[in-house]
């Protein structure tokens, strides 16, 4: 099982988040538990390679 890392926080009566890899996709759920859930269907649709033009963060190790 890999772990993902992400970003969340409460607004009003919504959970939003974005994965830290894709920080371009944010979603939301009425839960954090549903907001999960939406963060790992959004991982699938990124990783799947149908979609276009997916923006990702990586790391660089400088000297």
């Amino acid at each position: 099982m890999k772990k993902l890392r992400f970003v969340y926080w409460q607004d009003d009566a919504f959970w939003l988040g974005y994965l830290e890899e894709f920080p371009d996709y944010m979603t939301q759920g009425e839960s954090l538990d549903e907001l999960e859930e939406n963060l790992r269907d959004i991982y699938k649709e990124l990783t799947s390679d149908t979609l276009p033009l997916v923006r990702r963060v990586g790391e660089l190790d400088v000297v």
